[in-house]
């Protein structure tokens, strides 16, 4: 069981002008959270495209939804969690194509779970019709306290 456990939030509206802060957010709590600056860029990365993700498909680009990212750190891992309350989509069903297929068809879709999964190391969906949508994603804090292959490299600065 975590010793400590820190969780924070941030619920903004709906729309693409937000995605900065929420970059800005995520990538605040990873550095605070002792991982390195490529790491943290990755995380951030990560969080992105899920809140685009839902900004653009759960929402359909209206700005006058909100979306929710919480973030739970522990001395294990780094949880984020993003809620929304839009259509619901279970990427389990979803035919999951080589990159090459996806080219080949021209299709701009498909790329951002496949992006999401590649950078963290546990992917979950839950989704209750009608109420809301999580997309939890966990990344493992790695020894010494911090993410990633760069995280035993000295801090720059």
């Amino acid at each position: 069981m975590a010793s400590y456990e820190r969780t924070f939030c941030l619920q903004v509206p709906s729309s693409t002008e937000n995605l900065a802060l929420i970059r800005e957010f995520v990538a605040a709590i990873g550095e605070q959270a002792g991982f390195s600056e490529n790491e943290t860029a990755r995380l951030a990365l990560a969080v992105d495209e899920a809140c685009t993700n839902v900004i653009e498909h759960a929402y359909e680009n209206e700005a006058t939804h909100e979306v929710t990212v919480r973030v739970t750190v522990d001395e294990d891992e780094i949880v984020f969690e993003v809620i929304d309350r839009g259509k619901g989509f279970d990427p389990t069903q979803a035919p999951v194509l080589p990159v090459e297929e996806l080219i080949r068809q021209r299709r701009s879709g498909g790329l951002g779970l496949r992006l999401i999964r590649s950078i963290m190391d546990d992917v979950q969906y839950r989704i209750v019709p009608g109420e809301k949508n999580e997309l939890k994603m966990i990344k493992k804090r790695r020894a010494g306290g911090a993410g990633g292959a760069d995280a035993a490299r000295p801090a720059q600065g």
